[in-house]
């Protein structure tokens, strides 16, 4: 399916937007994906485990907004790198706090915390951008490794280390356990809220990661950069990917795959001239199709 999918856009690309297949273009796309692709990581590992994160993006924002404006007020670039993870974390840890612990449901409390956070970020930024002026900030993290974008490798290493984790750690036994059967893994023993909150503070690792690389490349940090376009781009990429909405099934390399497929959808429509908004009717109806893949899977 995802094949024909593909090739579908292929020739539609080569008909009507031959510009796509430019060496440049294919550059632009890496780089896009590379945010996405971390963002997807963190997803992954809570929809693994059974839960979903829909603050993710605001997380990253206001992690990203926090860090900018200690940077704008002169103060050490690393310190507000250390706010942006920092802040991500402590995001991550109360969405797993009241998940694991207070057995709050996954979907409601992200989603009130998505709320809350865009709120104060909003609040705090007064709806208007703010400007990073650090070259020392953007040397680091607009630079190349042999070649490589930092971001494309502060993901290569991301995924390396998460795929690390779920196959090869008792961790990673315990969060596919967990996903697979909660009371399973209850009455054998698996520490279910510690793996629960972990998986939580991970993503809101990821995301104050994101709000590091993103803030750089964009030059500046807002409340825009948590739009619903990206908790659907994020999620998109892990159904993609072969992450499971009911847990225990899926890979973080299979986020990152996803993460890059979803890129380059949105890059292609954007060639096409499609209007942002049907583009996000299009990237529903994807998400649609493989929920209704993972569903026939899961029956049969």
């Amino acid at each position: 399916m995802l094949c024909v999918l593909l090739g579908a856009i292929a020739v539609v690309l080569v008909l009507f937007a031959p510009n796509f297949f430019k060496i440049q273009n294919g550059i632009n796309i890496i780089v896009q994906a590379s945010t996405l692709g971390i963002l997807a990581i963190g997803m992954a590992f809570v929809m693994i485990g059974g839960g979903i994160d829909l603050s993710m993006p605001a997380n990253m924002a206001l992690a990203a907004v926090l860090g900018a404006m200690y940077m704008a007020a002169g103060f050490n670039p690393l310190v507000g790198t250390l706010v942006m993870i920092v802040s991500g974390i402590a995001i991550g840890l109360l969405n797993g706090f009241a998940v694991a612990y207070l057995r709050m449901i996954p979907f409601v409390v992200t989603l009130a915390m998505l709320t809350v956070v865009t709120g104060v970020t909003i609040w705090v930024t007064n709806s208007v951008s703010v400007a990073v002026n650090s070259d020392a900030f953007y040397s680091v993290f607009l630079a190349s490794l042999y070649r490589i974008p930092v971001s494309v490798a502060v993901l290569i290493v991301c995924g390396t280390i998460a795929t690390a984790i779920m196959s090869a750690t008792v961790y990673g036994r315990w969060l596919y356990a967990v996903g697979i059967n909660r009371e399973a893994a209850r009455v054998a023993r698996v520490p279910i809220q510690v793996v629960m909150g972990a998986s939580y503070a991970f993503a809101g690792l990821m995301a104050g990661l994101t709000a590091v690389l993103l803030t750089a490349r964009l030059g500046s940090a807002s409340a825009a950069m948590g739009s619903d376009g990206v908790v659907l781009d994020t999620i998109s990429a892990c159904v993609v990917g072969g992450i499971s909405i009911y847990g225990g099934v899926g890979r973080p390399l299979g986020a990152i795959i996803g993460a890059i497929l979803i890129t380059l959808i949105s890059n292609a429509l954007n060639m096409l001239g499609v209007s942002y908004y049907f583009s996000l009717m299009i990237k529903g109806a994807v998400i649609v199709l493989f929920i209704f893949a993972d569903n026939y899977a899961k029956a049969r």
